[in-house]
Parts: C-alpha cells; structure tokens; sequence
C-alpha cells in the first residue's frame, strides 16, 4: 500500500472507511465513528492513545453534533470553518499520507460524504513524562527543569524564556516510517545565514525510515572526515540552550528524545556549566582550571606512570623509586597488563551499573569495591600504586562528563603509546590528537576556538570568567569565529 502517499482522499464516505482501514491494516488504535451532522453522513477518525477523548468530546463532537442542516458536504466544512472554532490547530487534509499522519500525531479526523477532503482537529492528549531535573547536568543555584520526551512541551520551554519575536522554532518531518517532528531552534536577529541554510542542505540528505535518538541526527550535520570530538553538542537544559541561541547557534529538538543538539559546538564548552555564572568570578576561574587539569590527568596518568616506570626511572626519586620497585616486583604481571586490566574492570562495572536495574545497583558497588578496592591488592594481582594512579584517572574523568567518550578511549590509546614508547610515543600521540582537534570543523566554525584562531573577546569567558557588568556589553556571538571555506 505504498501507492496511497499520493493518493487524494475519495469522496464516497463508505468507500473511504473501507480505504482507511486497508491502508491501516485494520490496526485497532484507529477509531472510526460514524455519525450524522448537518443532514450529511459523517465520521471521526482518531488514533486511541495519542488523543484526550475529553477534550475530542467537549471541543469537537459536541460542537459538530449541534450544526444545523446543510446544502452540501461543502456547506457543512464552510459551516464549521467560519462559525465552528473546535481547535486553535485545524489544518485541511487532502491526501492519505497527511491523513496517517495527523491521526497517528493525535488529531481528530472529519471526513464528510461526498467531499474530497478532510478537517484535522488538535486534540491530543497522549501520556508523556513530566519535567523533572535534569539527570546528567546538576547544577546547584540555577533552574531544575529539563527537557522531555513531547517536542511541543520542550518547545514551550525555550518560549518561556525567550519571549520574543526573533525567536524562531520550524517544525519539519523526518523518517519515511515514523514522521519524527524535528523542531530548528534559532534566533533569527543572531544565527548567520548561510549555518541556516547548510545546516537546512544536510537535514534534506536524511532519508532514515525511523529517527529515535540523537544518534540518528548528528552524523548529517557533522563532517564526513573522522573527528576525534564531535562538533556539535547535547544538552537536556533549556536555559542552557538559550544561551546558546543568543550566542548564534542553532539547535534541533527531536520529538521522544530530551535532549537537544546544538550546532556549533566549541571544545571549551565542555568545561563550563550554569553554575559558573552564579559564582564570584574568581571561584568560577579557579574551578574551571580545576576541569582543564583534570581532563589532562585522567587522560594521561596512567600512560604517563607507565612510561617512567618502564623507561625512564630516573625522573623518580630514589626513595619513590624504590617504593614502586617494592611494589611492583610482587606482581605477577608486567605493569601494563596490570593497567589495562584495571582500567578494563573499570568500565565493564561503570558499564554494569549503567545497564543494570536500579535494585542491583548496590550490587555491582559492593562487588567492585571487594575485588578491586581489596582482594586484587590483597592477592598481589595490583600493585597499590597502579590502582591509586588509575583510580585517580578515572575520579578526574567524571570532572567532565561531557567528554567520557572520548577520554575513555584516549586512555587505552596513551596507555599503549606509554608503554611501547614511553614519554616519547606519548608525545607523539598528543601531537595527533592535537592535530586531529584543530582541524575539527563544522560550517566554517572552528572546534577550538576562541583559542585557535585566537579571539582576546573570547577569553573572557574561556580562560578566565568576566563580571557581568563587563560581559553585558561585549555582544558576543559565535559569528566572530566563522571563517571562510577557503
């Protein structure tokens, strides 16, 4: 039945049912209620689940079933539009494919005998989650409210807080199976142009049947190269993403996901949170230098440990030296088999506790307390030193969630590099990283910067955190760090 895409709705009523219901496959959501209005045969079609019967009885079927006696088919939807109000959203139907897709998105259909066309009323009322406090972005002085499933509800969001017309939100269609609403977030005072219509250009190469995560969305708005970090970013805050929207950036809201995706994405982004502008700047400064060290450790300490105890002692002193040479002589296996094995039992429990059901949550920490915390070192397995080096690493880790991905994969990369190496293959990795992280881009806009190109605007808000009364002035937008294609 992929042929009724096209294909204009008929007028003959009963025919028409009879259509719906093969086209549909005879589904038992779809409700078909015929009636008479107006002296004309009539029938309501709705989707059970994904409406409010109250709302469908109290605005629509009771207002219909008052209408005085018509002429025509015609007469009665000139009737209903010009002195029936029913709903606010009440768009005229004329062809299958947007029929489906209305009822399925929670609409009541009216279809009349002997008119080709349809009147969609917006009655819906399916079950949706309430909004609650964000689960992956805490934060202690700011807003608690994040992001839902419903894409008009997280769109009623953003409105609250940006209450004027340059804001401006489009609706569009994606997935040939599931019709996903896909919500363009941007200001249009702010956004550059050209971003709009690229990013417009790369959502038109989607031709997935289904889109149900971000997962879904990211690889047509991100370059085609390999990037170590991705260039556009998630967030399941809505002031935060206002923030973003005033700085110039887009965003796109996918209906059943709480989490938007911002484009442009700046690599320092990952280190600041809301709460950073509701503390005294000098605290603020002193936390996010805080986050640069510990993204630097808990990617390079193992490695780093590794390195010199294997080829290059003689950067210890002799009194740690001699400790770690004490340590490491009781273990069975040679360092780095040790190190990846740790950190390897790391994530198959930081995994476990992910994927797991909450009751057994206790479990896994109570059991990889025993066998790493305690019975590893008791046994000799684990040096204390290599487990308080990797327990260190993966404590400053969790310091930037944002970036887990990635620095989960770094470690086991520096980690070889160390140990085959030592300083030196470290050193030509972090080379390779750092070329693959300036070269990242998306649209013209640079993944580093305002540190590359450099931008002293920028700094204000990067290396340090500015007062207001100096950043309320400053007029920043993302636009500053768009360069050319050339």
């Amino acid at each position: 039945m992929q042929d009724y895409k096209n294909k204009r709705i008929i007028s003959e009523l009963k025919e028409n049912i009879e259509l719906i219901k093969q086209i549909s496959g005879g589904s038992s959501d779809i409700l078909v209620n015929e009636f008479n209005t107006g002296g004309i045969k009539c029938a309501l079609l709705c989707c059970e689940g994904m409406m409010s019967s109250q709302t469908a009885t109290e605005m629509v079927l009771s207002p219909i079933t008052e209408i005085p006696n018509q002429q025509n088919p015609a007469g009665l939807f000139s009737y209903i539009m010009k002195y029936k109000l029913l709903s606010s959203d009440r768009p005229e139907v004329e062809d299958y494919d947007t029929l489906f897709r209305l009822v399925y998105s929670g609409f009541a259909i009216l279809l009349a005998d002997g008119i080709n066309k349809a009147l969609a009323f917006g009655v819906q009322g399916y079950a949706s989650r309430g909004i609650q406090e964000p689960s992956g972005e805490g934060n202690i002085l700011g807003s608690h409210e994040g992001f839902v499933e419903t894409v008009r509800t997280n769109m009623s969001m953003l409105r609250r807080r940006l209450k004027t017309p340059d804001f401006v939100m489009q609706l569009i269609k994606k997935g040939t199976k599931s019709n996903t609403d896909i919500c363009i977030c941007y200001m249009k005072d702010r956004v550059p142009q050209k971003l709009l219509d690229r990013i417009s250009k790369s959502l038109d190469e989607i031709q997935l049947e289904s889109i149900l995560s971000t997962g879904y969305i990211r690889p047509f708005v991100e370059k085609k190269s390999f990037e170590l970090f991705s260039s556009t970013g998630l967030t399941e805050r809505p002031d935060v993403l206002c923030s973003k929207l005033i700085e110039g950036r887009v965003a796109i809201l996918i209906d059943g996901v709480p989490y938007a995706i911002i484009i442009p994405r700046l690599f320092c982004e990952s280190f600041h949170t809301l709460d950073d502008y509701a503390y005294k700047p000098y605290y603020t400064v002193f936390i996010r230098w805080l986050k640069y060290g510990a993204f630097v450790i808990s990617i390079l300490l193992p490695a780093v440990y590794v390195a010199i105890v294997m080829y290059h002692p003689e950067l210890l002193n002799s009194t740690l030296l001699l400790l770690l040479v004490e340590e490491e002589k009781n273990a069975p296996l040679s360092i780095i088999t040790e190190s990846f094995l740790v950190l390897l039992m790391y994530e198959v429990i930081r995994e476990a506790g992910v994927r797991l059901p909450k009751p057994v949550g206790g479990a896994v920490s109570i059991i990889s307390g025993l066998i790493i915390g305690d019975a590893a070192v008791k046994s000799g397995l684990v040096s204390t030193p290599l487990l308080t080096m990797t327990a260190l690493a993966v404590l400053s880790g969790l310091v930037v969630p944002d970036l887990n991905p990635q620095i989960t994969v770094l470690r086991f990369a520096f980690l070889t590099s160390g140990g085959i190496m030592g300083l030196f293959g470290i050193s030509i990795l972090a080379c390779a990283v750092l070329t693959n992280i300036c070269s990242t881009e998306d649209y013209g806009f640079p993944f580093t910067a305002p540190i590359s190109p450099f931008s002293i605007k920028g700094m204000g808000d990067t290396v340090i955190r500015q007062g207001f009364r100096k950043m309320q002035n400053r007029g920043f937008t993302v636009e500053e760090y768009h360069e050319s294609d050339n």
